[in-house]
C-alpha cells in the first residue's frame, strides 16, 4: 500500500476499477465495496488493522489507476474532504498525450458542464459551468506522443481529460475525448504481427495515473506525500516509447 497511519489508509487503485459503488447498477464491482464487505466479514487485512470504519475522501474515474485516499474515522474524512474542498491537497497525475505542445509548461482555466444530453460526457460551458483549473508539464516529448504531468488545482468530472482534449492533446486510449489505443506498430517500423493474430494494444485503457499526494495531516497537521509509481502498463507503454519512438 502507498501510505498507511492511524487515521489513513492510501491505497494503488488499479484501472478498470470503480472508487465507488454505481449509483445506478449496484452489482458493478468497486474497491469501496470490495473494503467495506471484507471490513463486515472481519476479513484478515482488515481485523489485524482492527479497522471498523473506511471510507474514500475522492475518487478516480474508472479507468484511472493510482492514489485514493481513505480515511479511518469520520472526523479525519471531514477534514481530509474539506481539503480537497479548499484545493489545498497537491495531487499530480500523469498522462500520454497524442501530440505534444510547443511550450514546456501550461495552464488552462474553463468552466465545466455535463453536455445536456449525454451527462456522462463533459463540456466547456461558459453559461452553466464550474470554474476548473489543471497545470500541465511536459516531461517527456516522442514521435506523435507526450508524457504529461497533470496538477489539477479543482477536482471536476473528467477535468484533466476535458482539459487536454480542449489543447488538442487527448489522452491515449480515451475514446470519450478523442484518445486512441496506443499500438506498437504505429511506431515501430520492423514491427511484424503473425498471419490470423489481432494486435493488442499497449494502453487499452485511459493513460492517466495518480503518482502522487500531498495533504496535511488531520491529526497533527504534518505534511504527508504520498507516491505510487505507474503500473506495469504505463512502465511498459513508455519503455517502448523510448526505444522505438524518441524524436531526433
Amino acid at each position: 500500500m502507498p501510505y498507511e497511519d492511524s487515521e489513513l489508509l492510501a491505497v494503488d487503485k488499479p484501472p478498470r476499477l470503480l472508487s465507488s459503488p454505481d449509483r445506478y447498477d449496484k452489482d458493478r464491482p468497486s474497491l469501496m465495496g470490495m473494503i467495506q464487505r471484507d471490513i463486515a466479514r472481519g476479513a484478515n487485512w482488515a481485523k489485524e488493522r482492527q479497522i471498523q470504519y473506511l471510507a474514500n475522501a475522492q475518487r478516480l474515474d474508472f479507468e484511472t489507476s493510482g492514489i485514493l485516499l481513505l480515511a479511518k474515522t469520520k472526523p479525519s474524512l471531514v477534514h481530509l474532504v474539506n481539503q480537497f474542498g479548499a484545493k489545498k491537497p497537491n495531487k499530480r497525475y500523469l498522462a500520454v498525450v497524442h501530440g505534444w505542445p510547443d511550450e514546456d509548461a501550461f495552464e488552462v482555466t474553463i468552466k465545466l458542464a455535463p453536455h445536456p444530453e449525454r451527462p456522462e460526457y463533459i463540456v466547456p460551458s461558459p453559461k452553466r459551468g464550474k470554474f476548473s483549473v489543471t497545470r500541465f508539464k511536459v516531461l517527456e516529448r516522442f514521435v506523435g506522443y507526450a508524457l504529461i504531468e497533470c496538477e489539477p488545482l479543482t477536482g471536476r468530472t473528467h477535468q484533466i481529460r476535458v482539459h487536454l482534449r480542449t489543447k488538442g492533446l487527448p489522452i491515449v486510449a480515451d475514446a470519450l475525448y478523442g484518445g486512441r489505443n496506443l499500438l506498437l506498430s504505429e511506431f515501430k517500423t520492423d514491427y511484424r504481427l503473425k498471419p490470423g493474430r489481432e494486435e493488442n494494444p499497449l494502453f487499452g485503457r485511459v493513460a492517466l495515473h495518480a503518482t502522487s499526494l500531498e495533504i496535511s495531516h488531520p491529526v497533527t497537521n504534518d505534511t504527508v506525500r504520498i507516491q505510487c509509481p505507474p503500473p506495469k502498463d504505463f512502465r511498459v507503454a513508455l519503455k517502448y516509447l523510448r526505444q522505438y519512438a524518441q524524436r531526433t
